[in-house]
């Protein structure tokens, strides 16, 4: 359980917290609480398999390349981050 702790720690620090300055404890709080909503929605995790894949992605469809006019981009922590979406 402590591996996974500071596995976690460690990611927060190299993809956000280092990368911010963070001005007190509210702002650090806004922070996290934006990037955590990311870590657990829009970023992709390694699952059965060793295959990469997002919580919010159907296991039972096969993606293809999207053109790109209909990828759009989803800004979190101000530009610190980007999420993309395929449009219908």
């Amino acid at each position: 359980m402590n591996a996974i702790a500071e596995r976690f720690v460690g990611t927060v620090r190299r993809e956000c917290t280092d990368r911010i300055l963070i001005a007190s404890e509210r702002h650090l709080r806004v922070v996290l609480e934006q990037y955590l909503a990311h870590y657990n929605a829009g970023r992709r995790h390694q699952g059965a398999g060793m295959s990469l894949h997002a919580p919010d992605n159907d296991p039972n469809v096969i993606p293809f390349p999207a053109q790109a006019d209909r990828i759009r981009r989803k800004r979190v922590l101000g530009d610190l981050i980007n999420e993309y979406k395929i449009t219908a």
